[in-house]
């Protein structure tokens, strides 16, 4: 299956009675989801007269329409652009209506699926004070050039949809999509998806035929991960093989967001073939205590529901591992760290490893700048702080939200855009949720290092 098409559609009228209103411009960006392929803008010649208002609000006047071109002359190129297309416009139901009513009235049934970006944004970004085209795109620091005019708008209502398929965690829209696609009645050769897929970092997600995503995975070549599927001989990849129908992706540049992504929708999708990461990666956790002499001690525990650990490992022996290790490279005291049963001091007292917490020679105070020391290691560098890595574009970033010491969640920003507008950020940010596996993946990607920028951010008293 060929990526799924949309046409970001944006139309002007002559306003009028219902029904009545002609077309005096239109523009349509064709987009695979990933990038616009085509596009066509034109002014039209309505053949009547545009009401005073709307030649106020769009600066479209008869004069400038004498010698645009009929609708019967770009009809041809509108179905051409639009063909296997879900149309995609703000407030859709009148865009399509006042597009089927032209060609109607050439004779034509103008039939296209639509999506409403309205719809959309009450959904996925709700609360806000107003979800008209312009006050909504300004709150969420997007760009709008031209405003009430077709071209503006349409690259307004596109760099929306972006956003909105990136807040989607559910994948309904593009389950729908798939569903509602003629080109997934017939099963694809396995070899033509994966040609389709690019060798880029990201998300990809496939499907059977119903647009069930049967299973979600993450690499940093979507193409090479996807034929390892198709080409797999286990008794999963067969199966998964005979199942699948489509493919999709959405690519984030970053590896870090991939993780974060993939991390978050098998827990909220549970698709079939994920059967073994739908339970916690991360079953043990390093946890932090007091005892009453007042000396901080570090712990190993199976991780609960609600417990929020230093750091998390996926196995025990993983986990006594590094707390071992900790104990040894800041002097701390393996009994106070439940290392050593011993019923005075500590083995490490006796070689002068440890200075003496264990009989409470060491002074509290002291030792415990040492546990803290130890606990900033597996911690976040900053309570409130944005991690900036690759986008998915040259000039765009993507950014990883923490605030107050919890995961807030994921999102993308243009670089002329400035960081230090935390509540357009907050809103551009896709919520995901703060559990034991999502630190982990931060923590660890943190550690190795890759090029990761840290902004701190101030919070308002």
């Amino acid at each position: 299956m060929k990526n799924q098409l949309y046409a970001i559609l944006d139309i002007e009228t002559t306003g009028g009675q219902y029904n009545e209103e002609g077309i005096t411009e239109i523009a349509i960006y064709r987009f695979n989801g990933h990038k616009v392929t085509d596009q066509f803008i034109s002014l039209v010649n309505p053949e009547k007269a545009i009401q005073p208002f709307v030649v106020n609000l769009t600066g479209i006047n008869n004069k400038m329409l004498t010698t645009a071109p009929k609708f019967y002359e770009v009809a041809k190129r509108i179905v051409e652009i639009t063909n296997d297309c879900i149309l995609v416009a703000h407030n859709a139901q009148f865009d399509y209506r006042v597009l089927k009513n032209e060609f109607k009235q050439l004779g034509f049934d103008f039939e296209r699926n639509t999506l409403c970006s309205v719809e959309l944004s009450k959904k996925l970004i709700p609360g806000q004070a107003s979800y008209s085209l312009g006050k909504l795109a300004r709150s969420l620091g997007i760009p709008v050039s031209d405003r009430h005019r077709a071209s503006g708008d349409a690259q307004a209502t596109l760099k929306l949809f972006k956003l909105l398929l990136a807040k989607d965690k559910s994948k309904n829209i593009l389950e729908e999509s798939v569903k509602n696609s003629s080109n997934t009645l017939l099963t694809p050769k396995l070899l033509n998806i994966v040609d389709e897929l690019p060798s880029s970092t990201g998300v990809y997600y496939i499907h059977r035929s119903d647009g069930r995503v049967i299973y979600i995975g993450k690499s940093k070549n979507i193409r090479k991960r996807v034929n390892q599927h198709f080409t797999g001989s286990s008794k999963k990849a067969r199966a998964l093989q005979k199942e699948v129908s489509a493919v999709t992706y959405e690519e984030t540049g970053s590896e870090l967001i991939a993780l974060l992504k993939e991390n978050e929708e098998i827990k909220l999708n549970q698709p079939h073939f994920n059967r073994s990461r739908k339970r916690k990666i991360f079953s043990y956790g390093l946890f932090e205590d007091m005892n009453p002499e007042g000396y901080i001690t570090l712990h190993i525990e199976k991780i609960k529901p609600k417990g929020n650990p230093i750091t998390t490992f996926t196995s025990i022996h993983e986990a006594k591992n590094t707390l071992y290790k900790l104990t040894e490279e800041f002097s701390l005291c393996n009994k106070l760290n439940g290392l050593s049963d011993a019923k005075s001091h500590c083995f490490n007292y006796t070689i002068k490893k440890c200075i003496g917490a264990c009989i409470q020679k060491e002074d509290a105070e002291k030792y415990n700048e040492r546990v803290i020391m130890a606990i900033n290691k597996y911690s976040y560098p900053h309570k409130n702080m944005v991690l900036i890595d690759k986008g998915r574009e040259i000039d765009e970033r993507s950014a990883v939200l923490i605030e107050g010491g919890l995961f807030k969640g994921v999102g993308f920003y243009n670089l002329n855009f400035q960081l230090n507008n935390i509540h357009i950020l907050q809103k551009v940010i896709t919520p995901m949720d703060n559990n034991a596996d999502a630190k982990h993946i931060i923590q660890s990607y943190l550690r190795k290092k890759k090029g990761v920028k840290i902004i701190q951010l101030i919070t308002e008293k």
